[in-house]
């Protein structure tokens, strides 16, 4: 079997990377990601809720684009973290990896049926 393959507009061929895990340790719960995916793949929840035994010394939330506006609505005091909410939404698109300052995502291509 072969990989997926899409088309462009100008008839340029190109295989889809599709998210296969997100690392929620890495994350920083910038929303980045969210932002730019035009799906519905991507969840912000409690780092809390996740159960990730985070140590303090292990996690840096350091903003590398300086632009982490803190418009998202929670609290200084809530640390949160992006999850995958529906992964079978995704097209492929690499999007939020591009964007992620942490690198928190693998994609994978998949066998065209």
């Amino acid at each position: 079997m072969t990989a997926i393959v899409g088309l462009t507009l100008g008839g340029s061929e190109w295989t889809p990377q599709f998210v296969e895990a997100l690392d929620s340790k890495k994350c920083i719960g910038c929303g980045r990601c969210f932002r730019v995916c035009s799906r519905n793949v991507f969840e912000l929840v409690e780092r809390e809720s996740l159960d990730l035994d985070d140590e303090e010394e292990d996690f840096d939330d350091d903003d590398p684009f300086g632009d982490d506006d803190d418009d998202d609505g929670f609290s200084d005091d809530t640390s949160m973290v992006m999850t995958l909410k529906d992964r079978d939404d995704c097209i492929g698109c690499e999007a939020c990896s591009k964007i992620c300052p942490k690198g928190c995502f693998t994609h994978m291509t998949v066998e065209a049926a």
